[in-house]
């Protein structure tokens, strides 16, 4: 698979199944109708506290306690702003369980609404803060049965036969203090572990946000290079071509006729070209073709294209074939191409540009060097090209851990690039050394 389509894909996955969507799925559909609901959530757990504390909150009504049962009622309402006020919340309740249980001892559940505040706070904030929040809201009413079961408390309300006809034992207080410390303690790790995972969730997206972008700027680096690659090689050959015509058209009609045929299909090579790059951004549905081309019949037709615009070209490939890889076999032709439209362009008095591909194990060396004038210049010297197509073919060659060598050599310009195909260590069938001259 080329690497147009590994981007196209991963865009099209993200597109169609974003890392949000995943993550609703995942919550089941009761969750989820809650998520999206706070409000009615708050609701539910207010709720759920009353239901709790209904046993304490009649039963200090029939005793007369009624200050105790609205201040349950009171922490009830006050469940309400466990998403906004947080750290608010869990220091009221927790004065508050102090107060219902000094008014109404040994009530069920008092504790609860810690349960809920505790978790809102290490649900939003650091688990730090959450632990020394939990401690101290922990402590009052942990303490409170402390001092009732050894300290100045112990005859005070706990001894009470209304209260506790039983007489205070010091094993259930003990007992009673460890359950709030330690159900406090669960809450609280829920929270942090409920934070945690949204965490996790938020740099997850993160990353899946960064990569769609990596993905699309590579994406336009890769269609930027290709376009180069088509718009340059096309235009300097097809220039060639029509400056040759014009020279020959008097002197031999036959040549000329076969120089503009040439340059016909040069033009249609390039439009089907840019079609075909341009296309992935026009097609949302994906149905723009985007495989590379084929270096093999490709590869013959461009340098026999270049022969015909005029370049003394003699062709040489020596070891195994090139790796069956599209993407591999575009990236051999691009530099091949890039080379010989930069020799076109800059080369002066050539009398021989000569082409080799050698194959040595996983490597490939692609060497393409011209006798030019040393007066003409070359691609990236003062007064001509950009340099971007060097550029682009050191690009292409680092996704191959290659490099590529530009330069004088002697009279002429030398470009040599190394590959190396990760996919097989051993060579292939040997080829013969095979030799093209114009």
């Amino acid at each position: 698979m080329n690497e147009g389509s590994l981007v196209k894909d991963a865009s099209a996955g993200l597109a169609h199944a974003s890392f949000a969507e995943i993550t609703a799925r995942r919550r089941g559909m009761l969750r989820r109708y809650l998520y999206q609901r706070p409000r009615l959530m708050d609701a539910v757990v207010a709720a759920s506290y009353t239901l709790l504390v209904a046993p304490t909150m009649v039963d200090a009504m029939l005793q007369g306690a009624w200050l105790a049962a609205a201040l349950l009622a009171a922490v009830a309402g006050a469940l309400f702003f466990r998403r906004s006020h947080p750290v608010a919340l869990a220091a009221f309740v927790a004065v508050m369980e102090v107060a219902v249980t000094l008014l109404h001892p040994w009530g069920s559940n008092v504790s609860a609404g810690l349960w809920f505040s505790l978790y809102a706070v290490a649900a939003v904030h650091t688990r730090r803060f959450a632990l020394v929040t939990m401690a101290a809201a922990t402590a009052p009413l942990a303490l409170l049965y402390l001092l009732a079961a050894v300290g100045p408390m112990e005859n005070s309300f706990v001894h009470d036969a209304a209260s506790n006809p039983g007489g205070f034992h010091l094993l259930t207080s003990i007992a009673t203090g460890a359950t709030i410390a330690l159900s406090n303690v669960i809450a609280t790790g829920i929270g942090i572990s409920v934070r945690q995972r949204r965490e996790h969730e938020q740099e997850v997206a993160a990353w899946a946000s960064r990569t769609a972008s990596l993905a699309s700027v590579t994406e336009r680096n890769r269609i930027a290079r290709e376009m180069h690659d088509v718009v340059a090689h096309s235009l300097t050959v097809m220039v060639s071509l029509s400056d040759g015509a014009a020279v020959v058209i008097r002197k031999s009609p036959d040549r000329a006729a076969e120089v503009l045929g040439e340059l016909s299909r040069t033009g249609r090579t390039a439009l089907a070209d840019m079609r075909r790059v341009l296309g992935v951004l026009r097609d949302d549905a994906g149905t723009a073709p985007r495989q590379p081309l084929a270096s093999g019949d490709n590869l013959a037709k461009l340098l026999e294209g270049f022969r015909t615009a005029g370049l003394p070209l003699h062709y040489s490939h020596t070891g195994p074939a090139l790796p069956d890889d599209a993407a591999f076999q575009l990236t051999v032709y691009r530099i091949v191409q890039e080379s010989l439209t930069n020799v076109l362009r800059y080369g002066r008095s050539l009398g021989r540009v000569d082409v080799s591909i050698v194959r040595d194990g996983s490597g490939v060396t692609i060497e393409v060097l011209d006798d030019g004038a040393a007066d003409g210049g070359g691609p990236g010297s003062e007064g001509s090209g950009s340099g971007q197509g060097l550029a682009g073919m050191a690009e292409r060659a680092r996704i191959y851990a290659g490099t590529v060598e530009a330069g004088r050599s002697g009279r002429g310009w030398r470009v040599r690039a190394f590959l190396r195909w990760p996919g097989e260590d051993a060579p292939g069938p040997h080829l013969p050394q095979l030799q093209g001259s114009a």
